[in-house]
């Protein structure tokens, strides 16, 4: 078992530093940091609503950027190793195909992780700005303060929404191109967004087969909307730590099955 997870932390370690030194990543971060920056300034434009724009911009760039981060490099994980040869190299060590996989997930989650904590500094940061912007007797009257905790729900939801995304992205890239590895990726991360949308359809159609399809394909796909709770946030609405640890535990099943179909499928895969 030590052995194992060994290996796994190997090709973690691998994945994190082919990461770092990746100019893509560094760009979107650089970017996502400007764009947190950018919402600062708009925020001074609109008087009455910096703080919610700011807050809202924010999470924006967290969730667009991250979700960037986990698809691209997330197909290119298995792909680059094929194209590289590097894999055969990898396979013939001590490590099992599902250690492979496994790795490659741990290592890109970490990669993540790391740069959304660098995010939220920022992201903080500047919401302190902000702060410091309005007279001490105004900041007293603001019925949800600047700094309010509960945007940490949100960005752990964010975070849980790049693990559900990261693992679909290597599942993907296990059997198909990177190209439409990536399509398909941020395809079903939209799709994920309408599953409610789907079944209200599939209510009001007067077809039966429409509706058992539209229900099906509803519960099929990742329900990405039920962890997108970033209006609820900034708007003061209430989120309980219960819900973030029941959208956190939904990632995690849904994710690991994901996972066991892609190491599935890559352990079948002939690399002669």
């Amino acid at each position: 078992m030590h052995l194992r997870a060994r290996s796994i932390a190997l090709v973690a370690t691998h994945v994190f530093k082919e990461s770092v030194r990746d100019k893509v990543l560094y760009n979107l971060v650089a970017f996502a940091v400007l764009l947190i920056g950018v919402s600062y300034l708009i925020g001074q434009l609109t008087a009455g609503q910096d703080v919610k724009m700011v807050k809202d911009l924010g999470l924006a760039a967290m969730s667009v950027f991250g979700l960037f981060i986990a698809i691209f490099i997330g197909v290119g994980l298995v792909a680059k190793e094929l194209e590289r040869r590097s894999v055969y190299a990898l396979l013939v060590k001590p490590i099992e195909r599902h250690e492979f996989i496994l790795g490659k997930y741990a290592g890109l989650m970490l990669t993540l992780a790391i740069n959304v904590a660098i995010m939220t500094v920022a992201y903080y940061a500047v919401l302190w700005g902000v702060a410091q912007s309005f007279p001490a007797e105004s900041r007293e009257m603001w019925t949800v303060p600047v700094l309010d905790p509960a945007l940490m729900k949100a960005i752990v939801l964010i975070v849980a929404q790049f693990g559900l995304v990261t693992a679909i992205a290597l599942f993907f890239s296990t059997f198909s191109s990177p190209f439409l590895s990536a399509a398909l990726s941020f395809a079903l991360y939209v799709a994920g967004h309408f599953g409610a949308d789907l079944r209200e359809f599939g209510a009001i159609t007067e077809s039966p087969l429409t509706a058992a399809l539209c229900t099906a394909v509803s519960y099929v796909i990742p329900n990405f909307s039920v962890l997108d709770v970033k209006a609820a946030v900034v708007h003061g609405r209430p989120v309980s730590w219960t819900f973030v640890a029941g959208g956190v535990g939904y990632v995690a099943v849904y994710a690991s099955a994901v996972l066991t179909a892609a190491m599935l499928i890559f352990s079948r895969r002939d690399f002669r």
